[in-house]
């Protein structure tokens, strides 16, 4: 993940509409302290598990599914996760490789129980499709196949996916320069990791070097607790509820600077407690923070990555 926190520096060094405020990042270190309030995976009940390959299965496909919720204010990433899960408890075949290339965008709706189309439903149905084929292809059709792969690295599983899933690319080009992000490709080794409780399919000997994962969530509360600030401009726009353009400085700059500034939060605890802290335990933290805040404005931009 090294390119991922490199770039997200890289980008952070020549912002111009956020920045990584230091005084903000020494004050939130400061009222969060040691340890980390922890928050359990899956503290709101809404996710399968059956402790074997199906659950692989079903985080594989929740995760190629897992953006982009807010044009639609009623839902939300539970309605997805549960619907998922009602799907395949009903279905155990609902996410067999070959099926997952036939849904069509009204059949999706159906699995999930949801009354009207989804935000960018062709491109939830090509992703699901997509997955069905390449595991069909390279893995037997087997998300746990595709971990099996990796060696016990988190890193190797996210560079799997990525080389074999176009559609977990998570890339973006700002001032000339690559700048990678990866935000569904690692919160699928975190929701491994965090579903097997470190073990068996969980089991990864270099968590540590998971970075948050960049969404809307996240940066909102950096913002709200002083650790990022935006220009004026910027803020008119996110508190405006307009909508910001994929690719564009302030996006970009938005979900580098989150990575970026969490990094240093790491670093800080470290230095003022003597406490290692990992980016998968503090952004569980901060969303569930997140999510818990209805009145939290954070930014819109139309995604297939968050």
């Amino acid at each position: 993940m090294e390119e991922v926190k490199a770039t997200s520096a890289w980008v952070a060094s020549r912002s111009s509409h956020v920045i990584v405020d230091s005084s903000g990042l020494q004050t939130a270190v400061d009222k969060i302290k040691c340890p980390i309030p922890k928050v359990e995976w899956d503290f709101e009940g809404i996710h399968y598990f059956d402790g074997g390959p199906l659950t692989v299965q079903y985080l594989f496909v929740l995760d190629a599914l897992n953006f982009c919720f807010w044009p639609d204010k009623d839902l939300s990433y539970d309605h997805l996760a549960s619907g998922l899960k009602t799907a395949l408890q009903n279905d155990k075949h609902a996410f067999d490789a070959d099926r997952l290339q036939t849904y069509t965008g009204p059949q999706l709706c159906e699995l999930l129980k949801w009354p009207r189309p989804l935000p960018l439903e062709d491109e939830r149905i090509r992703l699901l499709h997509e997955v069905g084929v390449e595991l069909e292809r390279s893995f037997e059709g087997k998300a746990a196949k595709l971990v099996d792969s990796c060696g016990n690295s988190a890193a190797s599983l996210v560079g799997l996916i990525t080389s074999h899933f176009p559609g977990f690319r998570d890339h973006a080009l700002y001032k000339g320069h690559q700048v990678f992000l990866y935000k569904r490709a690692q919160i699928f080794v975190a929701d491994l990791w965090g579903a097997f409780r470190g073990q068996g399919y969980g089991s990864f000997n270099d968590i540590g070097s998971i970075t948050i994962f960049a969404d809307y969530i996240v940066p909102a509360v950096l913002r709200q607790m002083g650790v990022l600030r935006y220009s004026s401009a910027l803020s008119s726009v996110i508190d405006a509820n307009d909508e910001i353009s994929s690719g564009s400085e302030e996006e970009v700059e938005i979900r580098s600077c989150s990575i970026y500034a969490v990094e240093k939060m790491k670093e800080l605890i470290w230095t003022k407690f003597g406490k290692k802290v990992m980016s998968i335990e503090l952004d569980l933290w901060l969303w569930s923070v997140g999510i818990q805040c209805p009145s939290l404005q954070h930014h819109r931009t139309l995604s297939i990555f968050y």
